[in-house]
């Protein structure tokens, strides 16, 4: 015995009393149908549990109307874009299929699975591949690199400033009263390079040593620096991201230190890690809904015709929180 078969536009348009091609009409959203017509339909389609073939649809129109975005399952932050990609998607009259790189997954692997789909378009959030594979797709499909803006000519590209992120960082750090600062940096991961090199070059322009020290983007790596800092302790420290923030704080609070009384910690990305209320992390935001809705418009804009690749950069801000204040008088250099 085979199960229910799934409910089709005749049998909405039997229970309505009226032809498939105004219930069509009527799913379609489309003029030609009374409003007291289109609520039978509706009421007819939902007690029938009928779902229109989304499938079938973008067959007939030879469109898919899917971005493929791949993201990294270990970074929170890029959640929080996904979120605010979906709702863009959503007003353009586009869907969302993701691929995550994760442990045994690479990238080129989850960026293959969102073409084997039938995603019109590409939105890799911090990509790490090279500049020659990012062209390659860039040759089949419209590729938007977002959070990483050397990706390649061939690429659309948004991010955000990243030495206009560390300038402010630096400035409100200095503006407290903060001398000796240290920077955690985030290795090898997107972004580190430009962050570590604003850092150097913001401290020199104030007159201030440039004290980096080596880090990652998760929390083992902060409570590894941290581990630097307890004998040379620094006032402030600019972590790379929230992630890392956190590890230096527990490894500043594992040895007694109190974080801001003793060390001001200072994050990036304004994550939800950053906004929990027993945390409170101040924090550089790179505003991801408003990255995201621009990678999106970016990519749909491709598609439809709208010139060759482009690089826009958004502007970051700081959010004050409670990990951050003046250094105390017993933190202050002697002389």
């Amino acid at each position: 015995m085979t199960g229910k078969r799934r409910p089709t536009l005749m049998d909405v348009a039997e229970a309505a009393g009226v032809s498939r091609a105004l219930v069509s009409i009527v799913m379609r959203d489309a003029p030609g149908a009374s409003d007291a017509t289109r609520r039978r339909v509706q009421e007819a389609a939902q007690a029938l549990g009928y779902r229109p073939d989304s499938r079938a649809r973008l067959l007939r129109s030879s469109r898919t109307r899917l971005l493929g975005v791949s993201f990294s399952t270990s970074q929170p932050f890029h959640a929080e874009i996904v979120d605010a990609a979906y709702a863009a998607a959503q007003v353009r009259g586009y869907e969302i299929a993701l691929s995550a790189v994760a442990n045994g997954r690479p990238e080129s692997r989850a960026v293959e699975a969102l073409l084997d789909l039938g995603c019109e378009a590409l939105i890799l959030i911090s990509p790490t591949l090279g500049e020659q594979e990012l062209a390659g797709y860039a040759a089949r499909i419209p590729v938007v690199s977002l959070l990483r803006d050397d990706a390649g000519e061939s690429v659309d590209s948004v991010s955000s400033d990243d030495h206009a992120g560390i300038r402010i960082a630096v400035e409100h750090l200095t503006s407290l009263g903060h001398r000796r600062i240290a920077h955690v940096d985030g290795g090898d991961a997107v972004s580190a390079a430009q962050r570590r090199d604003a850092f150097r070059q913001e401290m020199l322009a104030r007159g201030l040593e440039p004290w980096n020290i080596p880090g990652g983007p998760y929390e083992e790596a902060g409570m590894e620096a941290g581990k630097q800092l307890r004998d040379k302790r620094p006032t402030a420290v600019v972590a790379f991201n929230d992630r890392c923030a956190l590890g230096v704080m527990e490894s500043l609070r594992a040895v007694g230190l109190r974080v801001p009384e003793d060390v001001s910690v200072l994050g990036y990305d304004d994550s939800q890690f950053a906004r929990l209320s027993y945390v409170q992390l101040s924090s550089i935001s790179q505003d991801a809904p408003l990255l995201a809705a621009a990678a999106v418009e970016r990519a749909i804009d491709r598609l439809e015709g709208s010139g060759p690749p482009a690089h826009l950069v958004g502007t970051p801000h700081l959010v004050l929180r409670q990990t951050t204040a003046p250094p105390s008088s017993k933190s202050q250099p002697n002389g």
